[in-house]
Parts: C-alpha cells; structure tokens; sequence
C-alpha cells in the first residue's frame, strides 16, 4: 500500500463510520475493485489519462455510476480523479478494508494449497482459526500446485507453513549442513 491509499482510503472510512455506512461503502468497493483490476483496467487508464479534462473525467463517472453506488464514494472517487490519485483506488481499498477489519474483529487469511479445499475443509479451517484467534475468518483459498501437498496460511504478518515443499526444503538445508 501507498501512502496516498493509505490516507484517502482511512479519510473514506471515517467518514463512512460516522455516517453508518461503513460495509455498505466496503461491500461496493470491493466489487468497484475487482472490477477495475480484473475486468475493465482501461477505465482506470482513462481516468487517468491527461487527453481529458478533470471536469470530463469526472462527468465519466458520474455517468457511470451515479445512483448505483454510494454518493460517498462516488464524490470520493472524483476526488481521487481530480487530484491524479484514482490509479492508487485498489491501495485505498485495502486500507479501508484493512481498517474495516480492524473495528470488527475480522482476520483475513489467505489459505494456499496444491488442490482446491472442499467446503467442508474450508469451514473446519474457518471454525478452528476462528477459535484459536477470537475473531472472525475471512478465509481467501488460492491454488498452487508448486506447494504439493499441506497447507500454507498467511494472516496478520504470519506465515504458517505446513506445504510438502516447505518440508521438503527444510530437509534439503539440512542435509546440506550435514557434513559426511
């Protein structure tokens, strides 16, 4: 995360804490980021591009998204346009959401294995984390064959590493200390 993401996504936070709409604002900057990430990043260029006013850009968005998503945002988001910051809105919704997370009690951990979890497997992972933690899982899964086998979780600035490959590597510096 950037510094601008840092402060403009903590100023839309407040500002949506004070005002109730705290995941209502979360809920539609995640589908806002997702989609200028995985689906349409052109629109991100183009509000960026320097070809086009300010007062255009922001004439784009409100076309685009006025009375679909929260005034908030959408002002918020015309900020960011007008100010050259828009191509930082994915740093600003992972500060939001981190800051989110942080009042409610949620830990978002990222779970990666070799094959895809069962829901069963998803949920067992969910319960116990929850337990020992306290808090409330926000469990992402991401598939990586180079893992092999086990589990790797990442949360809070840790990595708990059970993967055949980290085993694996584990015994291959050991051998390589092994004098013979």
């Amino acid at each position: 995360m950037n510094q601008a993401g840092t402060v403009y996504g903590q100023a839309l936070y407040d500002l949506a804490l004070s005002e109730g709409l705290d995941k209502a604002i979360l809920d539609e900057m995640a589908v806002l980021d997702h989609c200028f990430t995985q689906e349409e990043p052109d629109f991100i260029r183009l509000l960026s591009t320097p070809n086009l006013t300010k007062q255009e850009r922001c004439h784009i968005l409100d076309e685009s998204f006025r009375e679909k998503i929260q005034p908030y945002l959408l002002n918020f988001m015309k900020i960011l346009t007008e100010k050259g910051y828009i191509r930082h809105f994915s740093d600003c919704c992972k500060a939001y959401r981190s800051l989110y997370n942080q009042d409610n009690g949620i830990l978002r951990v990222d779970a990666v294995s070799a094959v895809e979890l069962t829901a069963q497997q998803k949920d067992k992972l969910t319960q116990k984390l929850s337990r020992i933690t306290g808090k409330e899982i926000a469990l992402r899964t991401r598939i990586d064959p180079a893992v092999l086998g086990g589990i790797r979780l990442d949360y809070d600035g840790q990595r708990l590493d059970d993967t055949v490959s980290h085993r694996l590597d584990a015994i291959r510096d050991l051998l390589d200390k092994t004098v013979l």
